[in-house]
């Protein structure tokens, strides 16, 4: 082989690695880039990662907060028809507690009548010891077993008291009597004007003393 057929073998030679490490540095170039692109992926996969975990952990606490809420609520409406059960339970056992009041003064009014009708027969007759014993012993069981429990004998013992003017507050407290028993007690007291009721200020005021404040007090 000639020297000139050596050079062309040399040169051809070079061209060819020189080709091949162009080859090699471009496929080095694309890899780099590939690599810098996964790594890049990589970075928005971790963060994406992160995001998701952080919208998982709220949602957890919403739905921690939302089940409180509902527990709540369902404390909240137990209550409520519990409160609402025992205050129909507590307008039952007023209504009962009104008939059974009226009840009463319909037997009281009954007694009264009695008691009246006695009275008015003794006027016209001559009265002896026995007679007026059998009166008082009537007058003592009406007083003991009927009229004491009445709101109409309270708020007239109260008025009898030191004072004369009380506000119905001031009644429903000192005679542990309802309010509604007290206000029907008052117009009733006021329609026989044994005392006057002002509606306005809601006090009371004895008109008819029926005996004097010290009489109770006496042996």
């Amino acid at each position: 082989m000639t020297e000139k057929n050596i050079l062309n073998v040399i040169d051809g030679t070079l061209r060819s690695v020189e080709n091949n490490f162009k080859t090699f540095i471009e496929v080095l170039e694309t890899t780099k880039n590939e690599l810098i692109l996964l790594e890049n992926e990589k970075t928005q996969l971790s963060q994406d990662k992160k995001l998701l975990e952080s919208e998982k952990l709220q949602l957890e606490e919403a739905t921690k907060m939302l089940e409180a809420e509902k527990k709540e609520l369902e404390f909240a409406k137990n209550k409520l028809e519990q409160e609402t059960q025992e205050k129909e339970q507590k307008i039952g056992t007023m209504t009962e507690e009104q008939h059974r009041l009226l009840n009463e003064y319909e037997k009281v009014k009954v007694e009264l009548s009695k008691f009246a009708k006695l009275a008015e027969e003794a006027e016209s007759q001559e009265l002896n010891f026995e007679k007026i014993q059998a009166l008082l012993s009537i007058f003592r069981v009406l007083v003991e077993k009927i009229w004491q429990g009445q709101p109409h004998y309270k708020v007239l013992k109260v008025l009898h008291g030191e004072k004369e003017v009380m506000t119905r507050e001031e009644l429903k407290n000192t005679t542990g009597i309802g309010g509604a028993y007290i206000l029907r007690a008052v117009q009733e007291l006021a329609n026989v004007n044994l005392v006057e009721h002002d509606i306005d200020s809601r006090t009371v005021t004895l008109k008819q003393r029926l005996y004097a404040k010290e009489a109770l007090d006496k042996k």
